[in-house]
């Protein structure tokens, strides 16, 4: 088959890593792979994806995200490929009007539970029940997300499933740790976008709680909210223990460096850096909210949505109990087992087919 994956960059993010590490597999499964980049800034996953996808066509669309000049180019690319799969939510509506004048089979992830056209509701509302219904395959990537989708729209949609996202869980297991990042004390990583969905700010306050000669916090990302945290972080007179190590290529060896794999979120669709985080054999933390709840129960440790008291004192527990901090990280380990991405990808395939059968 011709397959064509649609999204709006290939900045740091979870929808993002996901199309890039699925395009090799897609290629090594005998498939054609094309990628539309709305925004064709060059990054390192764009640089990734042309070092391990060489095969891959990469259509760069211009430098922004909403233009409606997109949908004309889609529409060109789109009559080339046998199914489309859209990400983010421009490409989805893009994607959609375009495929009223070539008719291809098309196919979305949903990647999260909320966004800000659902919190508005209204028009909005009513252009995404006309979207939705354009699309032969609705995936959402945890049962949580396919849910709340279905209650947004109104009712049951035969189109809508879920396939649960994964990771390379063996590369990130065997990930070298990265050499100079610990200076002698307890190291906590959180690696997100510094975007709304995320909360640092409650981790930076639990830090804030633990001595200072012990323990140290890590934050790997960056975005709109950088300035708001690095004053939080000086407010709270914490610089030296809180490090801000900024976009990185090398996830999976900072990640193996740390002691604890911490994801505090206001919501998630699922996150990758959830499995990601448990791959690593670290013990892993998560706020207790819809997306984050459903993967760390039984495994990891949840702590209730913006608690960092509750926090800290789960970070000091797993510090002085080799015991429990050696049970949690084997459980992770054997959690994330279950979200490998050769699963998701055969998931995936077997989709396509049922699609690309369809009269």
């Amino acid at each position: 088959m011709r397959l064509l994956h649609v999204i709006t960059s290939l900045q740091t993010g979870g929808a993002e890593t996901l199309v890039v590490n699925m395009m090799p597999r897609f290629r090594e499964l005998g498939h054609e792979v094309g990628v539309v980049v709305f925004n064709g800034q060059q990054t390192a996953l764009m640089e990734r994806l042309e070092r391990e996808c060489q095969e891959c066509k990469i259509y760069k669309l211009g430098e922004s995200y909403y233009n409606p000049w997109y949908i004309m180019k889609l529409w060109h690319i789109m009559r080339q490929y046998d199914i489309v799969h859209t990400h983010n939510s421009s490409p989805q509506l893009f994607a959609a009007i375009a495929n009223q004048f070539c008719r291809k089979k098309l196919v979305t992830t949903e990647h999260s539970t909320n966004n800000r056209k659902r919190e508005q509701g209204g028009v909005l509302r009513l252009i995404d029940k006309w979207m939705y219904r354009h699309y032969h395959k609705v995936i959402c990537i945890s049962e949580i997300a396919e849910n709340t989708l279905i209650g947004y729209l109104g009712g049951t949609a035969s189109n809508i499933c879920t396939i649960n996202n994964g990771v390379d869980v063996d590369a990130f297991h065997n990930a070298t740790p990265l050499e100079n990042l610990n200076y002698g004390r307890f190291s906590v990583v959180m690696v997100a976008g510094f975007r709304e969905a995320k909360d640092q700010d409650t981790l930076i306050r639990a830090i804030s709680r633990l001595p200072k000669e012990s323990y140290e916090l890590w934050l790997v990302g960056d975005g709109v909210r950088r300035s708001e945290l690095k004053s939080l972080v000086n407010d709270l007179k914490l610089d030296g223990q809180v490090r801000f190590y900024g976009l990185r290529t090398d996830v999976a060896n900072i990640l193996k460096a740390a002691d604890v794999v911490v994801m505090s979120s206001h919501w998630e669709g699922l996150s990758l850096s959830n499995i990601e985080g448990m791959s690593v054999g670290k013990p892993f933390i998560a706020s207790d909210v819809k997306g984050l709840h459903e993967i760390t129960e039984g495994s990891g440790l949840l702590f209730p949505h913006g608690d960092d008291k509750a926090l800290a004192d789960l970070i000091r527990q797993l510090h002085d109990n080799q015991q429990l901090y050696k049970q949690v990280a084997e459980a992770c380990y054997e959690k994330a087992r279950l979200f490998d991405i050769s699963k998701m990808v055969e998931k995936y395939n077997e989709l396509y087919k049922e699609v690309d059968d369809k009269t």
